[in-house]
């Protein structure tokens, strides 16, 4: 009984953190790790065909394993949880909003060096492991266990995303979580902004690894992109489609999203 109550006594000292450590998020569950820390859900390992058909760029079509749990961030990172890491001095690129507003909208106009830096502002803040997915670990979680050219079915349909043929055509952001979640719970895997994540550039999937970890071999100069933009075609924003930048240059279409480690 002593030791059940010295427990409680550590963990209400050591705060959230100490309560997580001790027992894992579990798959559909909800967290943050600070108040400022971007909202996480937490996806289930399993195993997915990863890539397509439709381009040479999507393929070859492969099984790729993902051994453990992991959780990402629900919503593109926004405007609100850029500036925070801007106001503690450490993302030191203030990137102009085009007049879209901030808050809630998806941040924009950011390198993939700049997302480097906010998540490793993240790690510093919760003593977490936050990093940028690996391109499996993106596709895995935007397909939701589904096999069809984009999350929701077939063909792209109308108000199911952010693109400039998908039935809206803003031709500009809009706020994190405007459509319908898939079916982990993300937002926005498809259109609104292009999102980095850690890989390098391969022109093909051959020779990818069947972990799920990151390709850190290619032209490493070029990092990956997924889910196309408010600015790009529906055939951009596939489950499949992939696209490639330099890494240190901030275009007004490019975005992210996070993911943490959680075993």
């Amino acid at each position: 009984m002593f030791r059940f109550f010295a427990f409680l006594i550590f963990l209400f000292a050591a705060g959230p953190a100490a309560a997580q450590s001790a027992a894992p998020p579990e798959p559909g569950e909800l967290f943050r790790d600070c108040p400022d820390c971007p909202e996480m859900v937490v996806v289930p390992s399993g195993e997915f065909d990863m890539g397509g058909k439709d381009n040479p760029y999507e393929g070859p079509p492969h099984r790729v394993t993902i051994a453990k749990n992991f959780a990402i961030e629900r919503r593109e990172t926004s405007f609100a949880e850029w500036d925070a890491c801007v106001s503690d001095g450490k993302c030191r690129h203030r990137p102009d909003d085009r007049g879209w507003g901030r808050g809630d909208q998806p941040v924009i106009d950011v390198s993939w060096e700049d997302a480097k830096a906010f998540v490793l502002w993240l790690t510093q803040k919760t003593g977490r492991n936050y990093r940028l997915p690996s391109e499996a670990e993106w596709e895995y979680a935007a397909r939701a266990g589904t096999t069809t050219t984009y999350w929701w079915g077939k063909e792209v349909g109308k108000s199911n995303a952010n693109c400039d043929n998908c039935g809206d055509s803003l031709r500009r952001t809009m706020r994190t979580g405007s459509y319908r979640p898939n079916g982990f719970g993300l937002y926005d895997t498809s259109g609104n902004v292009y999102e980095w994540v850690e890989d390098c550039w391969n022109d093909n999937y051959k020779n990818a690894p069947k972990d799920g970890s990151a390709w850190t071999q290619g032209q490493c100069r070029q990092r990956v992109l997924r889910g196309g933009s408010f600015a790009n075609k529906a055939n951009t924003v596939t489950s499949a489609a992939r696209y490639r930048y330099d890494l240190d240059v901030r275009y007004f279409a490019n975005g992210f999203r996070v993911v943490r480690d959680v075993q």
